[in-house]
């Protein structure tokens, strides 16, 4: 409904005007209008406000909603329920080793080879003592290498094996070692049936290294041997291997 206005005359009491009944009707008309509630309706993405006088507005409200959340997916790891609509829940999965409560997430540990530092929250994994049993250590400190090839030169793969038993017999021949570590000691037997022809002379892989040997005695070519070797220092541009040999025969007698 438009405005209504009262007609009240060009002039004081000349007649023209809105009788008094006329006039308070118009603005009783008037302020029904201004006191009506509006209607508001939502329609897909469009708000539609209809006025007390059957007018309407509208706005679009797509603009606005765009990157909105629709759904959430459970990634890696989580559940879920309820991911499209309403109240969403995602519980994180425990696994191998692994247990889940409401309020955290733990790491179950044998208690045996590892442990908690602490069971009240701040605890960290750590290796127990004495943990650690010969079967858990890798091949460099536990493995034997049979070789039974005299082809110069060998390699003795120390990041592998702990021990190398080369079993042929040797001529001149250079026994490269490969992969060893600062503090790590190799030992080389020569058990080889016939040593009299043997040259045997010791090499790495560093860049740059120095070669000790350890006392006075040499190879003894009419027995079996063992050479240990010391790594001092597996820089590469600085290494230092030090190095004994002796002889050994089968005996119990000390």
């Amino acid at each position: 409904m438009a405005k209504q206005t009262v007609n009240i005359g060009a002039t004081a009491n000349d007649g023209t005007g809105d009788p008094l009944r006329d006039a308070f009707d118009k603005l009783n008309d008037n302020f029904n209008e201004v006191y009506a509630k509006p209607d508001l309706t939502l329609a897909t993405n469009t708000l539609t406000l209809t006025k007390p006088d059957g007018s309407t507005d509208e706005v679009d409200l797509a603009p606005y909603l765009d990157g909105d959340i629709t759904s959430i997916i459970a990634g890696d790891g989580l559940t879920g329920s309820s991911l499209d609509t309403g109240d969403a829940t995602l519980n994180v999965i425990g696994g191998d080793g692994i247990t889940v409560a409401a309020d955290e997430v733990e790491v179950t540990v044998d208690d045996s080879t590892i442990e908690l530092s602490a069971t009240d929250g701040t605890g960290q994994v750590r290796i127990k003592d004495d943990g650690v049993t010969h079967a858990k250590l890798e091949g460099r400190y536990t493995d034997v290498d049979v070789i039974s090839s005299t082809t110069s030169p060998i390699t003795l793969d120390a990041s592998s094996f702990s021990g190398f038993d080369l079993t042929g017999n040797l001529g001149t021949v250079t026994l490269e070692i490969q992969g060893i570590k600062k503090g790590q000691v190799i030992d080389i037997l020569l058990s080889g049936a016939d040593l009299s022809s043997a040259a045997i002379t010791l090499d790495d892989n560093f860049t740059s290294s120095t070669i000790n040997k350890v006392g006075t005695t040499s190879i003894d070519t009419a027995s079996k041997n063992i050479i240990q070797v010391l790594c001092i220092d597996d820089d590469t541009n600085a290494a230092e291997l030090n190095w004994a040999v002796a002889s050994y025969a089968t005996g119990t007698t000390v």
